[in-house]
């Protein structure tokens, strides 16, 4: 018997639509997705993927392919380590319920082909997602979904399966969401609403009279409305203009601390040396302890506090970069370091032991220390300063 509750039928012109919302780790959405799909034999089946996740599926893992020295010069390292928590989460969730990620998409693939429909990508570019998150939840946002998304990864607690099942209805994905926004409000919009926006814009124009979408199921409410207007999609792939706010603190704050320091050297060289040793120090040695807290090798560790007092004072450098390119060369990861990731950012242990992740954990670790070490570093240079004036 087919669970109809977790069908959505709409007609829209004289073209049917029929939403399956599924839970990406049920054993139970991959054999509704099939039945559904040989039942109803749509002209096209939409499957919540883009083109990157599709491969990714389609293909295997990639990992072994990825040129780590190219995800830091290309300033990916924090966008690759929210990637892989995401899949850290899904994948423990996958491996308690013996199923893999996303079991229902690829059997959404699968029976497509079988009954000759259209396979339609309906998702936005997860990049292109990430990317208006990221832009658009300013300094606090960011630091709450990090440490969202690391707290994800120490978690260890269980789901049942009738818990897993429960996500389906709409009223707890509807309460669910609102939990959600109360505590990332920003992340909503992009996050939810805009890719309810695309979806059923790409649903509505998938080819044919009836199609079929696969899609996780708290996508359906907002389709299900959505689907009635008419959406841009260029407008909704737009990467936002980044606000000049924080580049121009981003300036302002190395100026200051600049001239104060250049300041005081003319009117009080001693006081002007022990700002500068201050400067080091706090910099230098937050960078240094960030990149040891990711086991970082030594070389790596005394990069970071060597260079990190350098690069607070330029926005266009990063002390994590720098940490980072020394740990990937001391410690060049092996082809089956690249293979093993999924496996290995099942566990915190494994994300330390992955010389894969353990770089992005420098390059990040590394980063927040040197961030830490300014502020604290530039409050001193100032005290001293006033101390001094």
């Amino acid at each position: 018997m087919m669970a109809e509750e977790h069908i959505t039928r709409l007609t829209l012109n004289d073209k049917q639509y029929i939403l399956i919302g599924t839970a990406h780790v049920s054993k139970t959405s991959a054999d509704l997705v099939k039945q559904i799909i040989e039942k109803e034999r749509p002209d096209s089946v939409c499957i919540e993927l883009d083109k990157g996740r599709y491969q990714s599926i389609t293909e295997g893992s990639k990992w072994k392919n990825m040129d780590i020295f190219q995800v830091i010069k290309e300033k990916r390292a924090t966008l690759l380590f929210i990637n892989l928590a995401l899949s850290s989460f899904q994948k423990r969730m996958a491996n308690q319920f013996g199923i893999n990620p996303g079991q229902e998409m690829i059997q959404g693939i699968e029976s497509a082909k079988e009954v000759g429909a259209r396979l339609v990508l309906a998702d936005r570019n997860i990049q292109t997602t990430f990317s208006r998150i990221w832009n658009g939840i300013g300094l606090k946002g960011k630091a709450l979904l990090l440490s969202q998304l690391i707290f994800s990864i120490f978690s260890k607690e269980d789901i049942t399966e009738e818990e897993l099942e429960k996500m389906k209805s709409k009223d707890t994905i509807d309460a669910m969401l609102q939990e959600f926004t109360e505590h990332f409000p920003s992340l909503k919009k992009p996050l939810i609403d805009e890719r309810d926006q695309y979806l059923a814009q790409k649903i509505k124009d998938a080819p044919g009279e009836k199609v079929v979408a696969v899609l996780g199921a708290a996508h359906v409410p907002g389709i299900t409305k959505e689907i009635h207007h008419d959406h841009d999609l260029k407008k909704l792939t737009a990467v936002p203009p980044k606000s000049k706010i924080p580049k121009i603190i981003g300036w302002s704050i190395p100026a200051i601390i600049l001239v104060t320091i250049l300041y005081t050297f003319f009117a009080n060289p001693e006081a002007g040396l022990r700002q500068t040793i201050s400067w080091i120090l706090w910099n230098g040695s937050f960078s240094a302890i960030g990149t040891a807290l990711a086991f970082g090798h030594p070389l790596a560790i005394v990069t970071a506090f060597f260079v990190a007092p350098i690069t607070s004072l330029n926005p266009l450098l990063a002390a994590g970069w720098f940490a980072g390119l020394v740990q990937a060369f001391v410690k060049r990861p092996s082809v089956k370091d690249f293979e093993s990731i999924s496996d290995d950012i099942t566990s915190v242990k494994g994300f330390w032991n992955n010389k894969v992740t353990r770089i992005l954990l420098v390059v990040i670790l590394a980063n927040l220390g040197s961030s830490l070490g300014t502020f604290i570093g530039g409050a001193d240079v100032l005290r001293l300063f006033f101390k001094h004036l």
